[in-house]
């Protein structure tokens, strides 16, 4: 009997039996090459197949030059895609997977610097995406950009996907048709509902013409409800209830977000969970023949079961749940839920290598983007098992210690703390990232049910390590504050005035409690990202008044890439954090920082009782040293090897315990 009832219930999608409610929805995985999927791309799609998706929703095919957005897109208009992506079909239903291709047109909010094309529009208005104009569409350019939908259906037909999912969502071409804002045309493709609609519903019309009764067509929508040019729910159940009427698809999407409001799009923890939900439950009252699919920050088959047990959709989508966990329907249908590994909603690595127009991969699932090179997302047993000691218990060890034992290998895990996760844990205890404390909860589990000897509070030194004789000592030691108050936009100053004076606290200090500080904080928080904005927002929310100096433009300069720098500036604007760009610190006083401006040299006193410094760390090479001058060969990874971040030390630990 499983725990999740309503999710492993089949459904009927056209001449389709899916075997559970779980979707793996469509992402752009960056990861064509020459605009063809290749063995990366099959094996990615592969695993999900494997562990259990019931239907997945191959990433969007362009229908038009204008339509292409990322280096990874497939060719447009070319049968040379066909023989490449029937490899990937063939390979994912022999797994009883329905396989699904999304096809869009971005309109507006195209990327010139791919395309090499004008952005084709409804009325020639802007791009969300970048500064540019667009082009507005002739009549023979609608009907060209509709016969690339069609034509890029039938190659799908051929290419042996079992339907196509028509992109209606964020704002994209058709959905600008949709709207009024982007639709000020008065011909018959504008003005009223029926006009609006006409090119979404001649493309959904002509490609069941075109494919016949058996392929299955979805469309994907969204909801943004924040955005007044957006439409509103109402509106959006009114178009789905119109293209329902007429029997013109056989499933509609809901996500959320979009290019008015992109953070949405791709939530992250600081959003709350099941964002698709509201406008689902709402469709669900209006489509009379269309499956209704949640989709947006649905993690877990806990989320799924609560929605589909509501009846608030017929199928969930969960798309970085099973990037994190490939396996994620499988695990959870044999009573392993325990087992799956939870999506942090960090966007690090999935959105985060998008957004800069790399392959996607995963924070805390590096096989993600890998499977081609390291087998999918499992082991092959150590030909001659042998004795592990891993020292170090932060993310570089934990996952180098997990997978050397799930390998056979005879695992001892020393920390000198007291707890699991060093500063990754530390990292958990900010505001909204307790799903980081939750990964580390099933990293004790994974270890336990290996059989790992662990050993908390245990500060081994060369000798000891010598004595305890393992054939691989891998030393994930982790990194130490600098502690000089250098900064990389004075590097005349190896050292920050004024640090005698005391006060000064790093961010693992306040985190881990150990600091003092008073009311007023200055945080120099020089790389932009959670180890100081994070840590500012605790401070904030423990009630000290908290100014944030940074010699970047913007506060959270690297987490744009992840789509949480607006949001999190949000969050600490309304704390009453107070924010200084483009500033160094040249010295710490007894009154408090004296700030320098990076554009214009002037200098001022800040006044702050407590600094706290967000600076690079040192790698903690101390042990290192020693066993290399006892001859004993090592394996040093994470920060121990170089201070960067968690994505890159688990990395480098399920890299180390794939080859010991």
């Amino acid at each position: 009997m499983t725990d999740f009832p309503h999710v492993f219930q089949p459904v009927q999608l056209r001449h389709k039996t899916l075997k559970n409610r779980v979707v793996f929805g469509a992402h752009t995985t960056n990861m064509a090459r020459d605009g063809l999927p290749g063995d990366q791309h099959l094996a990615y799609y592969v695993e999900r197949a494997m562990g259990g998706a019931a239907m997945i929703v191959v990433e969007p095919m362009p229908v038009h030059p204008a339509a292409v957005l990322t280096r990874g897109n497939f060719r447009p208009g070319s049968d040379d895609v066909i023989p490449h992506f029937r490899r990937l079909t063939e390979a994912c239903q022999a797994h009883g997977t329905v396989m699904i291709q999304q096809l869009y047109h971005i309109g507006a909010h195209g990327d010139g610097d791919n395309s090499w094309h004008a952005h084709w529009s409804p009325s020639g208005g802007p791009s969300y995406h970048d500064s540019d104009g667009s082009h507005e569409m002739t009549e023979a350019e609608i009907e060209d950009t509709i016969d690339g939908f069609v034509q890029a259906a039938i190659r799908c037909q051929k290419a042996g996907f079992d339907g196509v999912e028509v992109w209606a969502a964020y704002h994209g071409l058709l959905d600008q048709f949709w709207t009024p804002f982007s639709n000020q045309r008065s011909d018959r493709w504008g003005g009223s509902l029926e006009n609006r609609t006409r090119a979404s519903r001649e493309v959904l019309r002509r490609i069941r013409a075109a494919c016949g009764d058996d392929f299955i067509i979805g469309l994907a929508v969204n909801d943004e409800p924040d955005v007044d040019a957006a439409l509103n729910r109402e509106e959006t159940a009114d178009i789905v209830a119109l293209h329902d009427a007429e029997g013109l698809m056989d499933y509609v999407t809901c996500g959320t977000g979009g290019y008015f409001d992109f953070y949405k799009l791709m939530p992250t923890f600081l959003y709350s969970e099941k964002l698709g939900v509201d406008l689902a439950a709402m469709l669900k009252r209006v489509v009379k023949n269309a499956l209704v699919t949640a989709e947006s920050h649905i993690r877990t088959p806990e989320n799924a079961n609560t929605v589909l047990g509501a009846s608030e959709a017929d199928l969930v989508s969960i798309v970085r749940g099973q990037i994190a966990d490939p396996h994620l329907v499988a695990k959870a249908e044999a009573g392993r839920a325990d087992d799956i590994r939870g999506c942090i909603s960090c966007n690090q690595q999935c959105w985060g290598r998008r957004s800069r127009d790399y392959y996607i991969s995963c924070l805390i699932n590096p096989s993600a983007g890998h499977e081609y090179l390291w087998g999918g997302d499992r082991f092959e047993p150590a030909p001659n098992p042998q004795t592990v000691l891993v020292v170090g218990a932060g993310p570089a060890g934990l996952e180098a210690a997990r997978v050397a034992a799930e390998r056979g290998h005879r695992v001892t895990l020393a920390e000198a703390g007291p707890k699991l996760g060093g500063q990754f844990r530390l990292a958990g205890l900010q505001p909204r990232r307790g799903q980081i404390g939750d990964l580390i909860d099933w990293y004790d589990r994974q270890l336990a049910r290996l059989g790992v000897e662990l050993r908390l509070n245990t500060c081994l030194d060369d000798d000891e390590i010598a004595d305890i004789g393992a054939d691989h000592v891998v030393l994930a030691t982790g990194s130490l504050p600098a502690g000089t108050g250098f900064q990389k936009a004075l590097p005349h100053l190896p050292r920050l005035p004024g640090l005698g004076l005391g006060r000064v606290w790093s961010v693992e200090d306040v985190m881990m409690q150990a600091a003092r500080p008073g009311p007023r904080v200055v945080v120099l928080d020089e790389g932009g990202n959670w180890r100081g904005c994070g840590t500012a927002w605790r401070l904030a929310e423990d009630g000290h008044a908290v100014t944030i100096v940074t010699p970047a433009a913007m506060i959270g300069k690297e987490l744009e890439r992840s789509a949480t720098d607006w949001p999190l500036r949000r969050a600490l604007a309304r704390l009453g954090v107070h924010f200084v760009t483009d500033t160094t610190i040249g010295e710490w006083t007894t009154d408090g920082a004296i700030i320098k401006s990076l554009l214009t040299g002037q200098t001022e006193l800040l006044a702050a009782d407590t600094l706290v410094l967000a600076t690079t760390n040192v790698a903690d090479t101390s042990l290192n040293t020693a066993l290399a001058a006892k001859g004993i060969l090592t394996h040093t990874i994470g920060d121990a090897n170089a201070p960067r971040n968690a994505a890159l030390a688990i990395y480098e630990g399920r890299q180390t315990g794939r080859t010991i």
